[in-house]
């Protein structure tokens, strides 16, 4: 449809992604939707990527060997260990919306979302906010340097009809 640039981001839950033909069952929705694995994100929470049971590593190398883009989802909600944090082979960390709920108005959550980004940066990583409400989340986070803002300071969930007219308004 000529949004070639655009990245298609899929939550994945935990018992999804540990299927252990994930890596082949995403292979196959790449080649039936035409979708460059470029273009896919996979999010996924930080429960999927600390289980103790399963070891997630071997998966999410083959994915990301694929060309996909990996993101731990709802950062700082969980049990990160920030020693596997940095072994992950990941691209990018999702700030949960529970840190910016409160902005303006708490200092200890601004702090906690500056320091997640800058952990993020030290480690060459891509940033991704998410619930992002007010102008002034947004400024502290483009202050911060934070990549990618989403939330209803944007725009509500629209249905695909719109989204397409929207996308293609801005062509």
């Amino acid at each position: 449809m000529g949004f070639e640039s655009l990245t298609m981001a899929v939550n994945l839950a935990p018992v999804q992604f540990n299927y252990d033909d994930i890596p082949k069952m995403v292979s196959r929705v790449l080649a039936d939707t035409g979708l460059p694995s470029s273009n896919l994100e996979l999010e996924l929470t930080e429960n999927t990527f600390f289980d103790p049971v399963q070891n997630p590593t071997p998966r999410l190398a083959v994915l990301h060997n694929m060309g996909i883009r990996l993101t731990l989802d709802d950062f700082g909600t969980g049990y990160s260990s920030l020693l596997r944090v940095k072994m992950l082979p990941i691209d990018a960390i999702k700030i949960d919306r529970g840190f910016l709920e409160a902005i303006p108005g708490s200092e200890a959550d601004a702090a906690i979302v500056r320091a997640i980004i800058r952990l993020a940066h030290g480690l060459k990583l891509h940033v991704v906010a998410e619930g992002v409400e007010t102008p002034q989340q947004l400024a502290l986070l483009e202050a911060q340097g934070c990549h990618v803002c989403q939330g209803y300071l944007f725009s509500k969930a629209r249905p695909n009809v719109e989204i397409i007219g929207l996308l293609a308004a801005q062509r």
